[in-house]
């Protein structure tokens, strides 16, 4: 046998005379191939040789020269379409948009800002990086990302974002990371979350104002898509927007996502503007222990009640109950991690880059779009003000009061408006904690946003 370290040359050798060997024999084939190709025709016997200068199977292909080819390298660069690009294109109100390339790079940019806002500000960076690389993908020209039936994000969308998929998993995931105690050790701190839903219908009669403003013109239901931003739940933009007005469902949902992630900037000053030195300095007693059997019971209980009182809101607050259940009973924790961790991140992915998806300039660059941003801001700020004065209302009659500031966290931005109870609370004194208490009406904030949510779909149907 052979040995390269022992005896290099002869393997070399050897090498060299098998590759003669090859070329031999292919310039054999080559000498006699002719007589055979001319026993048929060219057509019944392809030949890999090229011997009249044709490339097989290319006569209806263009030629190309070195200045052609030059050519369509420059005008399918990104730089050419944004200069050049030109489409007429449909805006959620069924109106014609003219979209230029530059719009697109608008869009862009607008993408590069989200992420910005995700990765250096830290607003809800699980969501709002997907959200602005979606953005990203889908407004680069010539890519086709978005564009059905084979782009990656269209596939994403109608999957799972256009329909109740996405949202029931993400509430799955929410319901298994929630703790009911608090809620359940303070029943009256319900009434907070409740009382943020006034943001939510309160703002349907603004939005009905809105469309005496020209270029404005939102149906009922899309009013309904557009005042649930005030709950702060994107989960529950998406679904009722899937049920109610799908053309809206990335302007809604953006800002949903948006003003959960502005939670620690737009909600303190109204809270300080709405509450006293001394209201601030409340405390409140330790919240009791709740024993498990409450936990088990509770998910099961509030799943009955919504399947006899108000079935279209069934759906969500099922899907929540069931993955508290799933954490409390303690019998199936795999599965629990599982919805706390790698499925709710899995299509928390795929939720962010379908919303991004739907970035593009004509469902964003036009009135209608503005209005429903500034639309879920006053929503927002509706539902903050509402929870800390109807905390402020209830203190006038319970002997051990609450703090106004967990009124705020009735809004359902699960922990982040807790957090910022609890933040401006220590702010007016360092030893006071209220982020337990403030979690009740946190909770609350979800279930009621879940209800709002299924009163709108009853009445407008989905």
């Amino acid at each position: 046998m052979l040995n390269i370290k022992k005896d290099p040359v002869r393997v070399i050798t050897v090498c060299l005379l098998l590759l003669a060997g090859a070329m031999v024999f292919s310039a054999a084939g080559a000498a006699f191939a002719p007589r055979v190709q001319a026993q048929a025709s060219n057509e019944d016997l392809p030949s890999i040789h090229n011997l009249n200068g044709i490339i097989p199977d290319s006569k209806d292909l263009p030629r190309v020269s070195l200045g052609t080819f030059l050519e369509n390298i420059a005008v399918t660069t990104g730089i050419h379409a944004f200069i050049t690009d030109k489409m007429e294109m449909k805006t959620p109100s069924e109106q014609s948009i003219v979209v230029f390339g530059w719009m697109e790079l608008l869009m862009v940019a607008v993408g590069f800002l989200i992420v910005y806002l995700g990765a250096v500000k830290q607003f809800e960076p699980l969501l709002l990086i997907p959200i602005g690389f979606g953005t990203i993908f889908v407004n680069i020209p010539l890519a086709n990302m978005g564009l059905p039936p084979h782009g990656m994000l269209h596939i994403i969308y109608e999957g799972g974002v256009g329909t109740e998929f996405f949202p029931m998993i993400i509430f799955m995931g929410i319901g298994a990371m929630t703790d009911f105690g608090p809620l359940i050790a303070n029943p009256k701190t319900a009434l907070l979350g409740a009382a943020a839903q006034f943001g939510v219908f309160g703002t349907l009669f603004f939005i009905s104002l809105s469309n005496y403003l020209p270029g404005v013109a939102f149906n009922l239901k899309q009013a309904c898509s557009i005042a649930i931003i005030g709950g702060a739940d994107g989960p529950t933009t998406i679904y009722i927007a899937g049920k109610l007005a799908k053309e809206l469902m990335a302007t809604v949902a953006v800002a949903a996502y948006s003003y959960m992630a502005l939670v620690p900037i737009i909600q303190p000053p109204i809270m300080k503007l709405l509450t006293t030195k001394q209201e601030r300095l409340i405390k409140m007693k330790q919240l009791r222990p709740v024993p498990r059997v409450e936990k088990i019971a509770f998910p099961l209980v509030v799943f009955v009640l919504s399947i006899f009182i108000i079935p279209p809101a069934a759906p969500l607050i099922g899907c929540l109950m069931f993955g508290n259940f799933i954490r409390e009973c303690g019998i199936v924790d795999r599965l629990s991690k599982t919805m706390q961790n790698e499925l709710i991140n899995i299509v928390s992915i795929f939720l962010s880059l379908g919303v991004g998806s739907q970035m593009t300039p004509d469902r964003f660059l036009n009135p209608s779009s503005l209005i429903i941003v500034v639309m879920g801001l006053v929503a927002f700020a509706i539902a903050t003000a509402t929870g800390v004065i109807v905390a402020k209302v209830m203190n006038l009659f319970l002997k051990e009061k609450i703090n106004p500031l967990i009124g705020s966290a009735g809004v359902s931005a699960v922990p982040m408006a807790a957090r910022v109870s609890n933040k401006v609370g220590l702010e007016s004194d360092p030893g006071n904690f209220l982020l337990m208490h403030a979690m009740g009406p946190n909770v609350a904030g979800v279930i009621g946003t879940a209800i709002a949510a299924g009163v709108m779909i009853a009445v407008y149907g989905g």
